[in-house]
């Protein structure tokens, strides 16, 4: 699943290449993907209305339009969005992108919004799991998928001081804690295994058993791993690609996550794989002792 990064990422790519343009209608073929509105509401009521700015509220992607209005969109495990041009292929509406993405996402496009200047924003989603909202501002962000969101790790406002009583407060293992969108937005299997990397700490480690050493070494290492991930637009082990269809590169450079039996790259111990509930926590046994 898109994480902090990954998300931040699709984000960015569109505040540059759909911010201005008006939606002149749309075609989907997955209706339950839509949660709100049901039947053939998000066609009516979108079509018209003008993107004025997108931004994101952890995993989500928030696009604001015109007349209060608010699409967002959580692109789950599987979701890709896509802005290009557009064709029709055997009746359906596929976007133009070309290099080794282009077969995977065109046989899985569900939702097309079309845009003023012949181009497209296209939900891609092999298991449409991913969910879309649409409706007046106020009433969208009152729903649980944002209202119920914990801090932002990338907010100037959230201090050492908020993350340590956050953190303090907790008696669940840290990697529990981390992952938790209640708590901290945005963070997940992935960043949780790089953060805790970086900051030598244990995933099975108890939130509240940890000291402020440990603590103030969380708090940096999660500003820093993130920074660093959208620097190098988000991790493409699995399904992500941006809205171009490229990959991200930070893949590349990772600690621990899903680096099972390969060398640590501090101490050349090799990373363990051990089971959390029904996740998965990459570690160094050496740097990383419980």
């Amino acid at each position: 699943m898109p994480e902090l990064p990954e998300v931040q990422t699709i984000v960015d790519d569109l505040n540059k290449k759909i911010l201005g343009r008006k939606i002149n209608g749309v075609w989907f073929d997955a209706p339950k993907i839509i949660k709100e509105p049901r039947g053939r509401g998000l066609e009516k009521q979108i079509k018209g209305l003008k993107i004025t700015t997108v931004k994101r509220r952890g995993k989500n992607i928030l696009i604001y339009l015109s007349r209060d209005f608010l699409l967002l969109i959580h692109q789950k495990m599987t979701g890709h969005l896509l802005v290009g041009k557009w064709q029709i292929a055997n009746r359906k509406p596929i976007p133009s992108i070309s290099g080794p993405i282009k077969e995977k996402v065109n046989d899985y496009i569900h939702i097309i919004f079309y845009l003023d200047n012949g181009w497209m924003l296209g939900l891609s989603d092999l298991r449409k799991f991913a969910k879309v909202l649409f409706g007046q501002k106020e009433k969208i962000e009152k729903m649980p998928d944002l209202a119920k969101l914990g801090v932002e790790p990338l907010d100037k406002n959230f201090t050492f001081f908020k993350f340590r009583n956050l953190i303090h407060a907790e008696t669940r293992k840290i990697k529990q804690v981390l992952i938790d969108q209640e708590v901290i937005a945005g963070i997940g299997n992935i960043y949780s295994d790089e953060i805790l990397w970086r900051a030598k700490i244990h995933p099975f480690k108890p939130a509240n058993k940890l000291n402020e050493a440990e603590l103030k070494k969380i708090y940096a290492a999660t500003r820093e791993i993130l920074k660093k991930a959208i620097k190098l637009r988000g991790t493409s082990i699995s399904d992500f690609r941006d809205t171009s269809g490229k990959e991200g590169a930070y893949a590349t450079v990772r600690y621990a996550y899903q680096r099972e039996d390969e060398p640590c790259p501090r101490c050349k111990t090799p990373i363990r794989r051990i089971k959390l509930g029904g996740r998965s926590a990459h570690y160094c046994p050496k740097c990383q002792k419980l």
